[in-house]
């Protein structure tokens, strides 16, 4: 069952592809007060280069304080995220429904605690818009 849909912003951003790199962004924005509500990332092989996303508590500061400590290949985006029952067939929900509406989902992430806290799952459409429309009736069924 899908609990809460809202539109996020999702920080992006592109670092070399070090050992300690994710510690100096979280250890930036954790001094400064600022929460990772949730984090993903990937290297983008053969470039040295890898991707972070960012959910914070705080976009605008967090972009800034991450451009100060050398962070500059930052990109912000408006995303989806979606709250959800930790039980089996709860993301079908979703995309069960971002499917009858011919929504392409081109990225997807999920966090989650324990089995009785709710699972965050953050995802990019093709159509955010139509997206959320259509992801918050389900949640007011």
């Amino acid at each position: 069952m899908i609990r809460k849909a809202a539109l996020t912003k999702q920080i992006y951003v592109t670092v070399d592809d070090e050992i300690g790199v994710l510690n100096r962004m979280a250890d930036s924005l954790a001094d400064r007060g600022i929460n990772i509500e949730a984090v993903a990332g990937y290297e983008m092989a053969g470039t040295g280069k890898a991707r972070v996303m960012l959910v914070v508590d705080d976009t605008r500061r967090a972009c800034d304080l991450l451009k100060q400590k050398g962070f500059t290949a930052l990109e912000e985006r408006e995303e989806i995220q979606v709250e959800l029952d930790n039980k089996p067939g709860a993301l079908k929900g979703v995309t069960s429904l971002l499917a009858a509406k011919g929504i392409n989902i081109r990225q997807l992430y999920g966090t989650m605690s324990s089995e009785k806290a709710p699972v965050r799952v953050v995802l990019a459409t093709s159509d955010n818009q139509t997206a959320i429309v259509t992801l918050k009736k389900a949640v007011a069924r």
